[in-house]
């Protein structure tokens, strides 16, 4: 197989798969290795696909569901309840990002779709490899939430605001 025709195979497989798929599991099927898929995906980027990384793997970004952002500001300890708050009522976190005055926009893909997901990322983050992106702004932050209509991202909204985690 020529990598033009991986790289289109892959472009498939991400339009029809429901959830990130890793660099692994795209080497395994396609029976090279890991490094080629980041380099495939590169190649696909620099050919205007708009492929984001998350951190269980790579997925096309297609918004077609509303989206809304949300500045918010809480603690460290509060982040797990601002994740279930979004994902219990129908939202996606679709990021998390900062506007610091020196750097500019400083922005992380999340992905982040149910209370599994939150445990996973509340693990990653108790493990100490890294600390929260917030804590460079002093807990203000901005998400990025996707819904399946505009009812549910309200519905989200009146969950941040009832827990005061949204700014205005």
């Amino acid at each position: 197989m020529t990598g033009e025709i991986r790289r289109q195979e892959i472009l498939e497989c991400m339009r029809s798969s429901l959830h990130p798929l890793s660099g692994t599991e795209l080497a395994k099927q396609f029976h090279v290795s890991r490094q080629v898929i980041v380099q495939d995906i590169a190649l696909l980027r620099v050919a205007n696909h708009d492929i984001i990384s998350t951190n269980r793997g790579y997925m096309l970004n297609t918004p077609k569901v509303p989206r809304r952002i949300f500045k918010v500001l809480h603690n460290e300890a509060d982040i797990g309840d601002e994740l279930c708050a979004i994902v219990d009522f129908g939202g996606k976190v679709v990021d998390v990002f900062v506007k610091h005055k020196i750097y500019g926009q400083v922005r992380a893909e999340m992905d982040i779709r149910s209370r599994r997901d939150v445990e996973e990322f509340m693990k990653e983050l108790h493990s100490g490899k890294s600390s929260p992106l917030m804590n460079i702004t002093s807990g203000y932050h901005y998400h990025t939430i996707e819904a399946e209509s505009e009812k549910v991202l309200d519905f989200v909204e009146n969950a941040l605001k009832a827990k005061n985690y949204l700014v205005e």
